[in-house]
């Protein structure tokens, strides 16, 4: 059996690439053309001319290297074919030294009533070194969907400043439910995890300022805050917190419902959202609000 690895020569050799099929092949000729995706990330393994593997790699515009691995496809019978695609991938990605980007995939919240696909694709990658971090939900309101009106018990005002934003990012560190963040704390302190957070991620977003809310006592006193934002994709519930001192009295709720009021006043056709399967409360209050669980995700890091 003949088989060749290679990256794309260029966006025009994107019919190849879209030979195997997965939910993110809409995203990838935008995504090339606003630089989030380059040829030379997207790699293919061809027998003999025709495509059995695949995979990808995407970071956000103008990065130099990719950021998250989020294509991993492969014909039946050809595993250990895509492990040999992802390591030769991986040789020029990530050079020996360097740890691969993480690797994310999109499934079906009930994947384990058919779980082959899924788990073919952590045993070829854990034989490459990597592991399951989390699995979480993909969760999406859409407009017919009823929000709450303000019961009146928080009031709601911008952040004063990014101090204040990270600094109560930092406290609501303590005791958090969230893989990622956990995993972050064992490397570094809860004030360098909330702000690369912050300046990593939330101020990136295109999308006004001014829909951040921090979530009050009456008296003026914090209890949480909410990130609406819009990303490259559409609007999200980018990030919420309660301080751990207000956690188990319902202010979740309101907290969650604000963000969803500040995008759905701005006209979103659906707001999506992401939390962790064991960070229960959390879904829950998703659930109470009206967000459909319609995806989950597979996090895996070497």
């Amino acid at each position: 059996m003949h088989v060749t690895f290679r990256p794309l020569a260029g966006p025009e050799e994107l019919p190849l690439f879209l030979e195997l099929s997965y939910d993110l092949d809409g995203e990838v000729a935008g995504d090339l053309a606003a630089g989030r995706r380059r040829p030379e990330w997207l790699w293919i393994a061809q027998h003999d001319g025709r495509v059995v593997a695949r995979a990808a790699w995407w970071a956000r515009a103008g990065a130099a290297r990719p950021f998250l691995m989020d294509f991993f496809d492969l014909e039946d019978g050809h595993a250990d074919t895509g492990e040999a695609l992802v390591r030769a991938a991986l040789a020029q990605l990530a050079p020996a030294g360097d740890t691969p980007p993480e690797y994310i995939r999109f499934i079906a919240p009930d994947w384990r009533s058919d779980a082959h696909e899924v788990q073919l694709r952590i045993d070829v990658l854990a034989r490459l070194g990597a592991r399951p971090l989390v699995e979480r939900r993909r969760l999406q309101w859409r407009p017919a969907t009823a929000v709450p009106a303000d019961d009146g018990r928080l009031r709601f005002r911008a952040f004063r400043d990014a101090e204040e934003a990270v600094a109560l990012m930092t406290r609501a560190l303590d005791g958090t439910l969230d893989a990622h963040s956990r995993a972050d704390l064992e490397r570094m302190t809860p004030r360098q995890v909330a702000e690369e957070h912050f300046h990593g991620e939330l101020q990136r977003y295109p999308s006004p300022r001014r829909w951040w809310r921090v979530a009050t006592r009456p008296d003026g006193e914090p209890v949480g805050f909410v990130f609406p934002a819009r990303n490259d994709y559409g609007p999200i519930i980018a990030y919420i917190g309660v301080l751990p001192e207000h956690r188990g009295h319902g202010h979740v709720d309101a907290v969650l419902a604000e963000g969803t009021r500040v995008l759905r006043a701005d006209g979103a056709p659906r707001i999506r959202a992401t939390t962790d399967v064991g960070n229960v409360p959390m879904a829950r209050a998703f659930a109470r609000l009206g967000y459909d669980n319609y995806q989950n995700e597979i996090n895996m890091v070497w």
